[in-house]
């Protein structure tokens, strides 16, 4: 029991040093329970812990790292570098929109999973076109109904097999 204390007492001086952290740079940080996900937001999207809308101008601005994924966060360089490729790539083959729907893909993998676009499974993948994609990438209608294509458009690009 005496270490549950200091571990819930790591645990506050933890999010309280990020939260003054987070504070200096003008953001602020929730964790979505649902899928242990920290989410930072700039303070000017905020009113009464509240994201209004109406206040986001470039959802770029926000950031979202998973607390549990499986893949390294101290590798996220590496990681954004290999899935920005895998971005060029599908560009280079195919048009604007399925680039967009890619880079999406990649923001989901390198953010939630610390992870590249090519080992995501179908679990994940499902994940990211149910949840992630019309909520945090802001779709066209075109880009909606072109996401499974370019999906399996990166997947060609990194000569996997696609999950879905």
């Amino acid at each position: 029991m005496a270490r549950e204390v200091v571990d819930e007492a790591e645990a506050e001086a933890y999010r309280e040093d990020r939260a003054d952290r987070l504070a200096k740079h003008g953001f602020t940080a929730r964790v979505r329970e649902d899928d242990d996900t920290l989410v930072c937001y700039p303070d000017e999207w905020m009113e009464d812990g509240t994201v209004q809308i109406d206040r986001i101008e470039d959802t770029d601005r926000a950031v979202e790292v998973s607390l549990s994924g499986p893949g390294d966060p101290d590798d996220w360089s590496e990681i954004e570098e290999y899935n920005a490729a895998l971005v060029e790539r599908v560009a280079e083959e195919h048009d604007e929109t399925h680039a967009a729907n890619a880079r999406a893909f990649a923001d989901f993998m390198g953010n939630h999973y610390a992870r590249p676009m090519d080992s995501a499974d179908a679990d994940e993948v499902q994940e990211f076109l149910d949840e992630y994609f019309p909520r945090n990438a802001w779709p066209s209608e075109e880009q909606r109904d072109a996401v499974r294509a370019s999906v399996r458009y990166v997947f060609e690009a990194a000569d996997e097999r696609t999950p879905l």
